[in-house]
């Protein structure tokens, strides 16, 4: 199928308010979002969240420092899936081909956005020395114009220009060079293991390592034991037609609620004494060395 005006006309809209949500808001600004909206106006809303989801986990552990640049992931996943949908690539090879390379190729029109910031930042330290409220106000909203074009100009530009030279592509990975494709799709699977691992580097599994163990081997369990009654169920639906029971898997809700009962077990353990000891110290500090000091509200 081609990509319709009116779905390149949204999806440029929607790659340009993305990093302003990132930058504000931070709502809709994640990939599984961006990934979910993508699908949406494709009409292939599962495409979407697959590739949408599997750069959410790559990126799991990416992060940024100071003003330092990171993968536009977002822009990455609507181009991935938008041609993904359009051309009928597998969305795990979308993925690996379109969404993880055009993602750090932003990386660029992130830093121009910022350079092209810098002009509308000179223009307000002006205005503040003029008392200009107005053209503070203004320049500030200004400022939010080259970041939503260094999104929405490159994935327009891909949307109506790319489709010819990504098809070529597509059939070059399913057809000469099937062996690259097959390989580009198992990477694709493989990527979200990569985020995982740069989150697991940052984590202080040193000091925290029993809620780890403890957290994977009762996730297998549970995986283990909602698999076997899904087979079960199966079995005996194949030899009693009237069981018409249906077994669903362990819910990804169930598994991240037990690890959310955990972070709250180990929050509410190590704050608790640090509160008790600062307003003691607090009290403490109070009664010897304010004593008889009386405070703005009692004048």
């Amino acid at each position: 199928m081609e990509i319709m005006w009116w779905q390149i006309l949204l999806l440029t809209l929607y790659a340009g308010y993305q990093i302003l949500d990132d930058l504000q808001f931070n709502i809709f600004g994640h990939p599984v979002f961006a990934g979910i909206i993508s699908g949406l106006i494709m009409g292939d809303i599962t495409t979407g969240l697959i590739i949408g989801g599997g750069m959410q986990l790559t990126i799991l552990g990416v992060g940024t420092f100071g003003g330092a640049s990171r993968i536009d992931a977002n822009s990455g996943t609507v181009l991935a899936v938008a041609f993904s949908v359009a051309l009928g690539m597998n969305p795990q090879q979308a993925l690996a081909t379109l969404a993880v390379p055009v993602a750090s190729l932003m990386i660029q029109t992130d830093i121009l956005a910022r350079f092209t910031n810098t002009f509308f930042a000179h223009r307000i330290d002006a205005k503040i020395e003029q008392m200009d409220y107005k053209g503070i106000e203004r320049n500030f909203l200004y400022g939010a114009i080259p970041w939503a074009l260094s999104r929405a100009i490159p994935v327009f530009l891909a949307l109506v220009f790319g489709g010819s030279v990504v098809r070529r592509i597509v059939d070059y990975l399913n057809g000469d060079l099937k062996w690259l494709g097959d390989g580009l799709t198992v990477a694709g699977a493989v990527l979200p293991a990569v985020g995982f691992a740069i989150l697991l580097r940052y984590l202080p599994l040193k000091k925290h390592y029993p809620y780890f163990i403890l957290g994977f081997i009762i996730t297998a369990i549970m995986v283990t034991l909602f698999d076997g009654l899904s087979g079960l169920g199966t079995a005996v639906s194949g030899l009693d037609k009237q069981f018409d029971m249906s077994f669903s898997s362990l819910p990804m809700l169930a598994i991240a609620a037990i690890g959310f009962a955990f972070a709250g077990l180990e929050y509410k353990r190590t704050s608790t004494p640090k509160a008790a000891e600062t307003s003691a110290s607090n009290s403490h500090n109070t009664a010897d060395d304010d004593e008889g000091e009386i405070d703005d509200d009692e004048l």
